[in-house]
């Protein structure tokens, strides 16, 4: 690593010796005299450009001859151009006019700056405003604004992000599979989904991109990327601070502060704090659980040697310990297994009744107290050099998780998992290097070299109590109730996951003729990963020394191994492919911009590191490995302004991918957290349309909707779904199941949203102002909350609406507003998740109910 940044820093030295030439310097302020930071001034006919900073100046390398022409944008305001007829050694100033139908916005992640609607990608991008007047905002939001986001999490640890059905398999989350979704902030790659359920800390905008994007971004994204950009030091002094308080005794504070630290050193501190009491009653402790108490600080140093070189370090923190993430039993299903051995019947023959047999009355009586503490932060540094037509990126990270968890996974006040914990560490450090440009006036890319070396550490464990022999009992025999048998009986698992990954990747927008583009991608993969498992069996009964008959201690110790077995194993994967993608995209005029993509794609391949199921008592370790994802994609888009006020985008989408990796649930207990393995095919298709109607400077409507249609083509070794546990055929127990055409897990077939703002100019407490009102919807049709299809595990559609009232500052000063979250208090559930064992009881994840509350936020 250290050699890696020597190497770059010389980079970079060496180009600082590059050769002067005259520069001319300017000022953006808008028509009330506010500096317009971040906007855009190029020089028309070339690729020479600048970006304004917190003041609205720049500087840009003038050129020889002599008339030229400046082209300045900005998002929200009227393009402008300025003839220079001479040079000047007076500061240039230009007034750009505000544009309040202008609704398209500014992204990057084609790493270069654009607008949304002229890129041929499906994108939807939200705005930093946005998440600061939303209230109560995390990544777990945008999924009601993004309906093609898919967010689950039963804890931060078991966290997927999908993106059209895509990206992580959904359940109980497996340390040795890497996500299909990547997670960039700032354009370091966060590799777990963890980072998913943290607080937002000075975001300034958030792009969505959907599909497969492996030849723009370092690490392989097979379904898509979330690009997140935080607000950067600027030399312009400023702060912001925010208090928030609603019900049940919620409490947010947040805070910024930014500014010249020296003439060319710049920097940024900003601070997160949440807190909320539970939402679920423990009818055996009186307390409330799921409650919320996060930290998080950020800290940056921009550094600006030249006006062409940047070099920023940052560093993060978060820190989670709620008592929290407790699941509620929803319901029970009738099983393939004999009488006694159904849910029903073994708590009556316990003389236990759960506290309530209505999830919504949010009410638990679990014996083991729910923990999840989650740490994870990192340092980043980042050097940004124009050279010739493009900027030279190096971008250097070093990232940490730390996960600290307690569960009930028995999801019940009895003793029968005691203990069901999987701590885990991770560690990792990337390195990219990032070429990106406007190369010429017809010929615009980026190539990049990607290095990312991990490790995860697992230390699990899991413990029987008094109530075990009970649910785990598979025969009518007086020996299951022997005193002692399973009490302390579990397993400890030490594992560990050592991987590599490295890519090389280049992707080319050529402008062929006038609109018409052709845009070819190429991606080189490498991947490596070493397991190495060893899980160890121990305690209850010792029947070696049971005062009782041989053929007693080999029943009962055959008891024993039906519930926990040791198991040990070492394996490793290697895998390399070239994968690719080729846009055409055309754009007669501003009014139209389509495009149609094909591309290729690998997910890594995988290992398992949660136990294995046994096949005649003996470990399937040829489950221990499992094959990558082949993704092959395709989609058909187009882009439209109408008019300048309304944007209407439509998208048809196809991926098809063999070996798919999804999350199996076994009826085995040793296996409680469910493994990974290949569906042989699944196909998923849909149609997107995203909409926005600024219908003037009041009135501003936006929606989107998708249909997805996501199937197995073929998983003929399916697991069973809940209700067909003890199968039998023929006499024969089954295992397994042919579910092919069945649907994939996580998916609605419809979802959308739908949402208005009205704003007025006024002031309040005498500084100018903008009172809003804002209402937001979302909805989704039913889905399946189980791998394997099944008749009971299934989710009904629901609505939630959202809104906000209030006054914001324009510019600085007080703003002010009340914000409502599921305002209708709809009941709804978010994931149902089978208890460990297969007995017939299943626990969901509850939505929150209604959430209300009011910001109070003051900006300097």
């Amino acid at each position: 690593m250290r050699k890696s940044l020597f190497f770059i820093l010389l980079l970079i030295g060496a180009t600082l010796t590059a050769q002067s030439q005259a520069v001319l310097k300017g000022i953006i302020k808008d028509g009330k005299g506010i500096p317009v930071e971040s906007a855009t001034v190029k020089i028309l006919g070339s690729t020479v450009f600048a970006v304004a900073d917190g003041k609205g100046e720049f500087a840009i390398p003038a050129p020889k001859q002599l008339p030229f022409t400046l082209q300045i944008t900005s998002a929200g305001y009227s393009p402008s151009d300025v003839v220079i007829s001479e040079l000047k050694d007076s500061v240039l100033h230009i007034l750009l006019v505000e544009n309040s139908q202008l609704s398209e916005v500014v992204i990057t992640s084609r790493r270069r700056i654009e607008t949304a609607q002229n890129v041929p990608i499906a994108i939807s991008v939200v705005g930093g405003s946005q998440v600061e007047n939303a209230g109560a905002f995390n990544v777990n939001r945008l999924k009601e604004l993004i309906p093609s986001v898919q967010l689950y999490t039963s804890n931060p640890r078991n966290t997927g992000i999908n993106i059209r059905g895509l990206g992580s398999p959904f359940g109980l989350t497996n340390d040795g599979l890497d996500p299909g979704v990547g997670f960039y902030v700032d354009g370091v790659y966060f590799a777990r989904p963890a980072a998913a359920t943290l607080d937002f800390i000075d975001i300034e905008q958030i792009e969505v991109l959907r599909g497969p994007q492996g030849t723009l971004f370092g690490k392989n994204t097979t379904s898509g990327a979330f690009n997140i950009t935080t607000r950067k030091p600027s030399f312009n002094p400023g702060a912001n601070f925010e208090v928030s308080y609603g019900n049940y005794g919620y409490i947010q504070a947040k805070s910024s502060i930014t500014g010249a630290l020296a003439k060319k050193i710049a920097g940024r501190l900003s601070f997160s704090g949440t807190q909320r009491n539970g939402l679920i009653e423990n009818v055996r402790t009186g307390k409330y659980t799921n409650d919320i108490n996060n930290l998080g600080v950020r800290g940056q140093l921009l550094f600006k040697p030249t006006t062409n070189t940047s070099i920023t370090l940052a560093g993060d923190l978060s820190r989670q310990r709620p008592d929290g993430y407790a699941q509620v039993v929803a319901g029970v299903v009738q099983t393939k297994r004999a009488a006694y051995r159904q849910f029903n019947a073994i708590i009556a023959d316990l003389n236990y009744s759960l506290p309530s047999t209505n999830a919504f009355d949010r009410k638990i009586d679990h014996d083991v107290p729910w923990n999840s503490g989650n740490d994870l932060g990192g340092v980043s540094l980042n050097i940004e050099r124009k050279i010739g037509p493009g900027t030279l990126t190096s971008t250097t990270a070093w990232r940490y998780w730390n996960w600290d968890p307690s569960n009930d996974r028995d999801f019940t006040g009895l003793q029968a998992l005691s203990k069901s914990q999987n701590p885990a560490k991770h560690q990792n450090w990337s390195q990219e290097l990032r070429y990106a440009g406007q190369i010429s006036s017809r010929l615009s890319g980026v190539v990049g070299l990607f290095y990312i070396d991990q490790e995860v550490k697992i230390n699990g464990t899991e413990e029987s109590g008094s109530a075990q022999w009970r649910f785990s009992q598979s025969t009518t025999s007086d020996l299951w109730k022997t005193p002692g048998l399973f009490e302390g009986f579990g397993i400890n698992t030490k594992a560990s996951i050592k991987s590599k990954s490295a890519a090389v990747f280049a992707n080319v927008d050529w402008e062929v003729a006038e609109g018409f583009h052709i845009l070819p991608g190429l991606r080189y993969n490498y991947d490596k990963k070493d397991v190495v498992y060893n899980r160890i069996a121990s305690g209850g009964l010792d029947t070696a020394t049971y005062n009782g008959t041989t053929a007693q201690k080999t029943t009962l110790q055959g008891f024993k191994n039906g519930v926990y077995t040791s198991q040990s194993y070492v394996a490793n994967a290697e895998e390399n492919n070239l994968t690719y993608q080729l846009t055409v995209s055309y754009r007669p005029n501003k009014q139209i911009n389509a495009f149609a993509t094909y591309s290729t794609s690998f997910k890594p391949v995988g290992v398992n590191v949660a136990g294995l199921p046994t096949v005649n008592g003996v470990a399937a370790t040829d489950l221990a490995v499992i094959k990558p994802e082949d993704v092959r994609h395709y989609e058909i888009g187009v882009k439209t302004n109408p008019t300048d006020n309304f944007i209407f985008n439509l998208v048809f989408h196809n991926t098809n991918i063999k070996n798919y990796q999804t999350n199996v649930q076994s009826a085995e207990l040793g296996v409680n957290r469910g493994y990974i393995a290949n569906a042989e095919e699944v196909n998923v298709k849909g149609v997107e349309v995203d909409a926005n109607y600024k219908v003037n400077s009041h009135f501003l409507f936006y929606g989107a909707l998708a249909y997805t249609d996501a199937r197995y083509v073929k998983f003929t070794n399916a697991p069973l779904p809940l209700e067909e546990t003890g199968l039998t055929e023929n006499g024969v127990q089954k295992a397994f199941k042919d579910i092919s055409g069945g649907v994939l897990p996580g998916i609605s077939k419809w979802s959308g949203s739908l949402g208005g703002e009205f704003t007025k100019a006024t002031t309040f407490l005498d500084k100018p102002a903008k009172f809003f009102i804002a209402v937001e919807s979302f909805y989704r049709s039913s889905f399946s909350s189980s791998p394997s299809p099944s008749a009971y595990l299934n989710i009904d559609g629901y609505t939630l609406v959202n809104g906000r009232v209030g006054f914001r500052a324009v510019n600085s000063g007080f703003s002010a507003f009340i914000w409502g979250r599921n305002i209708f208090n709809k009941n709804y559930y978010e994931q149902l998740l089978p208890a460990g064992g297969n007995a017939g009881h299943y626990a969901a994840v509850l939505g929150d109910q209604a959430t209300y509350g009011i910001t109070i936020r003051y900006t300097l």
